[in-house]
């Protein structure tokens, strides 16, 4: 009972398995990236990538590209920037514009900074009791005055400060 019940859901998943396959079209293996080719990067520390930003030209970019081979003056101003789209993505003004992400960040911040102290309300409120006795004034000088009774630590301690003769601290 217990084989055929595995071999029942081992059949079951190389069917959904091929059938998922065949579903997203793919005739054979994905063929990944290579990341040991070099690739292009819009980097403002390294100025020249290692390739150009666009690998595969069309048509008019080929010929713009033979074009580029003669004089530069022949060449408009608009054939230029395309030249220059061609071999990078963005210019260094573009790469040092400053970007609205701060915003962003600064808004998640104050967020969980809020969510945070409506946290430590609900505690403060619902979970702690009242302040313990012990932290009176009245019980912190019961407390310091059996300490010089009982004369603890008369050395460098507590007791070391207190006058025992004048009955106050020592000055």
């Amino acid at each position: 009972m217990l084989a055929s019940r595995a071999f029942s859901l081992v059949g079951k998943r190389a069917i959904s398995t091929s059938i998922c396959v065949r579903a997203h079209g793919h005739a054979g293996v994905v063929k990944a990236e290579d990341f040991s080719l070099p690739a292009y990067v819009d980097r403002r520390d390294v100025p020249l990538p290692e390739v150009a930003f666009v690998r595969d030209l069309s048509a008019q970019q080929k010929a713009l590209k033979e074009k580029e081979k003669a004089s530069w003056t022949a060449l408009s101003v608009d054939e230029k920037v395309e030249l220059y789209r061609i071999k990078f993505n963005e210019s260094y003004a573009e790469m040092n514009r400053g970007s609205n992400e701060w915003k962003t960040v600064l808004g998640g911040v104050l967020f969980f900074l809020g969510v945070t102290g409506l946290i430590l309300i609900w505690q403060k409120r619902y979970m702690y009791g009242p302040i313990p006795h012990t932290f009176s004034d009245e019980w912190l000088s019961m407390q310091t005055k059996r300490m010089l009774d009982m004369r603890i630590n008369p050395v460098e301690g507590i007791s070391s400060q207190w006058d025992f003769e004048k009955n106050e601290w020592k000055k």
